[in-house]
């Protein structure tokens, strides 16, 4: 097919000036040799020379020997007129330079040359070689000698001139003289309204073509196909339909290049349908006609049906190209086909694209995405020249296998060899950078984004804000979020996402607030913000939003399915929960995961085991995840005995070795069942090193169990991990307090002191009227603080009088009771039940939230509120659920 561009050429192709000479005898001399010279710029004047001057015949015409000049119509001459033999020859050297592409010979002698010496072609031809050689330099001299001599631009000139601008990659200059001519040429505008499409102006094409239908030029099939693109690229169906209309109209409804320009938009716009019927109704189908149809399908989800397609290409015998091939390897990826990915291999081969570069990065993906690195690894290592999307494909194919450090070592490779990574390598590398928690060399590839002017793309910033966020660095990511200028819906969910994940729900909360503002929330965003209100316990907000799930139909969406049933068994809501989990038609390991995890939490660990089984018996096989889930649902409810067959379950027959997690929960279940020595050698028998939770759970346990010595042994391995952690200074100093071991006491409080260490205060938090009433220990600034104290005291004294035995243990003070149980009033839980207690109305649950365990007087007092005031009392510190009814706490002791 012939581009506009060489349509142009062809077009513009001015011959090189050839000035007739043309012999005539002079009338009344039969033996003159004289020739006259008529003049093709002109023609108006002959111009005679004698060239063989016989002195019989000499007459003397003005007294000149061998000149004369005559004219068609009488006129004054001027010597300016003529033509001599070394104009002609000058003009004809330079376009003769012009034609064999000698553009400095033909540059030197054109701006050497007089203004009165040169003609219109010449001008001509040295414009084209500028146009055909690049050189932009070159031809602003051309223009500017045609300026300086005076030469009137016209159509024939201006065209060259634009087309020298054009070609040479000056549109602005090049659109500037084809507005100044007055141009009916369609290849003039066609090559205009191509060069804006190149560059990504499709407005400013489709205005010029607007323009040229004011004016009266009638399009081509370049112009169609041209503009058909322009309005794909738009999206402007409505337009692109009228187009459609005026094509049928004009006749152009069987031209095959636009019929596949139709077929290639409508499939762009997404309207399948329409683009088939196209493609049936077209007699004349070429190569280019099924590529669009293959190339359409894949595109719109149908690699299936382009696959088929190929198939009855096969079969009927079209000689199919290097693009047909492409588009197929895509389909084959896109629909998981290894072995029909490796016979589109083969057929390549044979057909000798090997060596194709856009060949051999379809392959790296189309292995890559079929779960064959090898393969991919080695298409890439044959490959002679790689480029940077050679080099992108195979880190791509890399971080997608999970093999994150080989992709980051690649990606230095990579720019060792000198290739410059582009976004999409960026983003790729930024992907890999955040899943293996590499914070370091994710800054340096952010460094190099901002030094290559990169920050400004959004999948490139969005990549940036979860890396950051992933690797636990969320200042970082919100200075990335904030210098982004064009937020998209992406932005926006990245940076919530990141906050939820960090355990940072109120900024979550807060930001969904600002995005409300300016963008509707999509059902990702819905995904990413629940896991916020169920950290906070929000349930009137987590309720909200569940009505915004229904109003847009969101609950189609698995992700979001999870997040509504993880966020009601969080608050609290466990029975809605339930509710919710069977509602979903397709559960996944996700699913049924989080709904073992909230029985688990809840203390319902017999109905965390049943759905476990149920899983099974669906066809889910657990993972890691629910294995911890499992465990942790065994050790809330104390079941010893099932946490070691599901231990022993997920080693033999699923073959996945423990982690740390895993490990924490038995040693938890072992200490909190009193098996402090087997937990002990337990610990000591693990494959991998235990980190500072395993170690914590047997000195919770050695605090229930009374069992100093182990506790010191124990705490040793704790000060060395974490040395600067004040939780287990204070556990143990719990263990001597029971021991009634003051002096230990003071030594530890002493020790802390050196250190400066400061004990961060619980905090607990109720929702009530529409906002949330937070509580730390000791705080006295709430406006109810007097109502909150009186009651508290009240129920104390209710308690020694109805010979409650509160436990004063943990105030880490040697003093008398009575100021212990002063300080003890003030913990933050206990303010927050009491709020509850006195602000609603009777019969409504009181849901309390804390960041930190529940010590043993609170959870006291918990279960003496709820019986005393005859209310139901939800409390969640960081651990589980306490469900305080009728005096007695679901957690039974295990928490």
């Amino acid at each position: 097919m012939v581009s506009v561009a060489q349509e142009a050429q062809r077009a513009l192709n001015i011959q090189p000036p050839k000035i007739k000479l043309k012999a005539r005898r002079l009338k009344g001399h039969k033996d003159s040799t004289n020739c006259c010279i008529a003049s093709s710029q002109n023609p108006r004047l002959i111009v005679t020379s004698s060239l063989s001057h016989n002195p019989k015949n000499n007459i003397n015409y003005n007294k000149s020997r061998n000149r004369f000049i005559f004219f068609k119509q009488p006129r004054t001459c001027s010597k300016f007129d003529f033509y001599s033999r070394a104009t002609v020859a000058r003009n004809a050297k330079i376009c003769n330079f012009c034609q064999m592409g000698n553009l400095r010979n033909a540059m030197e002698l054109l701006t050497t040359s007089q203004r009165h010496e040169l003609v219109l072609s010449t001008y001509c031809s040295v414009l084209q070689l500028c146009a055909e050689k690049n050189s932009l330099e070159d031809g602003k001299k051309v223009h500017s000698v045609i300026i300086s001599n005076g030469m009137v631009i016209d159509e024939v000139l201006g065209a060259k001139l634009v087309f020298m601008y054009v070609n040479c990659g000056d549109l602005v200059n090049g659109r500037r003289i084809f507005d100044e001519i007055l141009n009916d040429k369609v290849f003039l505008w066609n090559l205009m309204m191509s060069e804006y499409a190149k560059i990504g102006s499709y407005r400013e094409s489709v205005s010029l073509f607007m323009k040229m239908q004011k004016m009266g030029v009638s399009g081509d099939s370049y112009t169609f196909t041209c503009v058909l693109k322009c309005f794909a690229a738009l999206g402007k169906v409505k337009e692109f339909k009228k187009v459609h209309g005026y094509i049928l109209k004009l006749g152009f409804g069987s031209n095959t290049a636009v019929v596949n320009s139709m077929i290639a938009a409508y499939f762009k716009f997404g309207q399948v349908e329409s683009a088939r019927n196209l493609f049936d109704e077209l007699a004349d189908r070429d190569i280019v006609s099924w590529n669009s149809l293959i190339n359409g399908c894949v595109v719109n989800g149908f690699s299936k049906n382009g696959v088929e397609i190929f198939i009855q290409i096969l079969v009927m015998g079209v000689n199919w190209d290097l693009t047909t091939l492409v588009s197929v390897l895509v389909a084959s990826a896109n629909i998981g086909n290894l072995s029909f990915g490796r016979s589109l291999h083969a057929f390549g081969v044979k057909a000798c694209f090997g060596k194709e570069v856009v060949f051999s990065n379809t392959l790296l993906d189309m292995y890559s995405k079929c779960g064959n690195l090898n393969s991919a690894t080695e298409v890439f290592a044959k490959m002679g020249d790689t480029t940077i999307v050679s080099w992108t494909s195979i880190i791509a194919a890399y971080v997608r296998e999970g093999r994150y450090d080989d992709a980051i070592v690649l990606f230095d490779e990579m720019q060792s060899k000198g290739v410059r990574p582009d976004i999409y390598t960026v983003t790729s590398i930024v992907h890999a950078c955040a899943c293996s928690n590499a914070l370091d060399k994710g800054r340096d590839v952010h460094s190099y984004i901002i030094k290559n002017g990169m920050g400004s793309n959004s999948p490139v910033a969005n990549a940036l804000m979860n890396m950051y966020a992933k690797c636990g660095s969320v200042e970082e990511a919100r200075l990335v979020f904030s210098q982004i200028l064009a937020k998209d819906i992406v932005s926006w969910n990245t940076m919530i996402g990141g906050y939820s994940q960090n355990s940072l729900p109120n900024e979550a909360l807060e930001l969904f607030s600002d995005m409300q503002k300016q963008l509707k929330p999509d059902d990702i965003t819905m995904a990413c913000v629940l896991p916020a209100c169920a950290g906070l316990a929000a349930l009137d907000k987590g309720r909200e939003i569940h009505g915004h799930i229904l109003r847009r139909g969101y609950f189609s969406d698995l992700h979001v399915a999870c997040a509504l049933v993880d966020m009601y068994a969080k608050c609290g809501l466990l029975v809605l929960a339930q509710l919710l989990f069977d509602m979903i038609p397709k559960k996944d390991l996700i699913s049924w995961t989080v709904m073992i995890a909230g029985y688990g939490m809840h203390g319902f660990g017999n109905e965390a085991i049943s759905t476990f089984k149920k899983m099974r018996i669906a066809g889910i096989e657990p993972d890691e995840s629910s294995f911890a889930a499992i465990l942790n649902a065994c050790c809330h409810s104390g079941l010893l005995h099932e946490g070691w067959r599901f231990f022993n379950f997920m080693r033999n027959e699923y073959g996945i070795e423990p982690k740390l997690d895993h490990y924490a929960c038995m040693v938890d279940l072992l200490s909190r069942a009193g098996n402090l020595s087997q937990a002990y050698k337990f610990i000591m028998s693990m494959p991998i090193e235990p980190d500072a939770t395993i170690w914590g759970a047997l000195l919770s346990g050695c605090r229930i169990h009374h069992d100093v010595k182990l506790a010191e042994k124990v705490a040793e391995n704790l000060f060395e991990l974490e040395p600067d952690n004040t939780r287990y200074y204070v556990v143990l100093a719990n263990v001597y307090a029971e021991a009634e071991k003051w002096e230990e006491v003071k030594k530890l409080q002493e020790k802390m002191r050196k250190r400066r260490f400061e004990q961060n205060p619980g905090c607990s938090w109720i929702e009530f009227g529409g906002k949330f009433n937070i509580f730390v220990a000791g705080n006295t600034k709430h406006p109810q603080a007097k109502r909150i104290d009186v009651l508290l005291r009240k129920l104390s004294l209710q308690m020694k009088n109805g010979e409650y035995s509160t436990k004063l243990r943990y105030a880490l003070i040697n003093e008398d009771d009575m100021e212990k149980e002063v300080i003890q009033c003030g913990h933050s839980e206990k303010l927050a039940m009491a709020f509850g207690i006195l602000n609603l109305p009777p019969g409504r649950t009181v849901r309390v939230t804390k960041n930190r365990r529940v010590c043993g007087d609170c959870h006291e007092m918990g279960k003496f509120m709820s019986k005393t005031t005859n209310s139901e009392i939800l409390l969640r510190d960081s651990n589980r659920f306490h469900h305080f009814k009728d005096g007695i706490c679901s957690c039974r002791g295990f928490w």
